[in-house]
């Protein structure tokens, strides 16, 4: 059984920057490819970025391109994103997911609970 639990979101003013992490147990993790995904509340779920189990990642949105970087740690069994220069759309509940392969591209089979962001003064 895979659990990933998020961590790391809060309330800060637009500007500010923000660490999220995405622990995971269970076995094989290290072979996954993890993705990170947000979602607002009336919209669709959107694919911010992902990592590949050997060490390229992509960023998926135009919006987050220079602001948010993603990174693993695999002896932690921890994936990382990082958000700088935050805006209010980027208010959403962000999810990491495990792709259950190694690389960006196919079906997530193992999702988080996800973690609350909001960016308001």
């Amino acid at each position: 059984q895979v659990q990933l639990v998020e961590s790391g979101g809060a309330i800060v003013q637009p500007g500010g920057s923000l660490r999220l992490s995405c622990a995971a147990s269970g076995s094989g993790l290290d072979t996954y490819a993890i993705g990170w995904f947000r979602q607002a509340p009336g919209k669709e779920r959107e694919a911010v970025s992902c990592i590949t189990s050997f060490g390229p990642s992509t960023d998926f949105l135009d919006s987050v391109k220079g602001r948010f970087t993603i990174s693993r740690d695999n002896a932690k069994n921890t994936v990382y994103l990082q958000m700088n220069s935050l805006k209010p759309e980027d208010t959403a509940r962000y999810f990491c997911a495990a792709a259950g392969h190694s690389w960006c591209g196919g079906p997530y089979d193992y999702w988080g609970q996800g973690t609350q962001v909001t960016v308001s003064s």
